[in-house]
């Protein structure tokens, strides 16, 4: 039976990413051990483990993170200030949902979404 799911993101800065992501989330870090930081939703939710890896990222993720916001665009800007980027510089919008495709800093997809 399963307990809960829990995500990990390969990296290769284990601190810089775990900073960006705690700070992206509003996530706690919980602590580290090794290659791994682990960080957890005040309110519960999955936890985000980060593992330093020595390879680069290569290709496009088959898995990405959605971040469901109020505001795609306030929250894009915020992001953007933290280190991330617009892969394409108008949101797109798709069966009444609007999002904005973004990389963290090591290029890591994720999208920024409406509700």
């Amino acid at each position: 039976m399963l307990r809960r799911v829990d995500i990990a993101l390969d990296c290769a800065d284990v601190d810089a990413q775990s900073d960006f992501w705690a700070e992206a989330l509003g996530y706690e870090r919980l602590g580290s051990a090794a290659q791994y930081r682990s960080l957890a939703a005040p309110a519960g939710g999955p936890k985000l483990i980060l593992q330093q890896v020595p390879e680069a990222k290569a290709g496009k993720n088959r898995m990405h993170l959605d971040l469901i916001v109020d505001d795609v665009d306030r929250e894009a800007a915020r992001l953007e200030v933290l280190g991330a980027a617009r892969v394409e510089p108008e949101p797109l919008v798709e069966h009444e949902i609007t999002w904005v495709v973004m990389v963290d800093p090591e290029g890591n997809e994720f999208c920024v979404c409406s509700q």
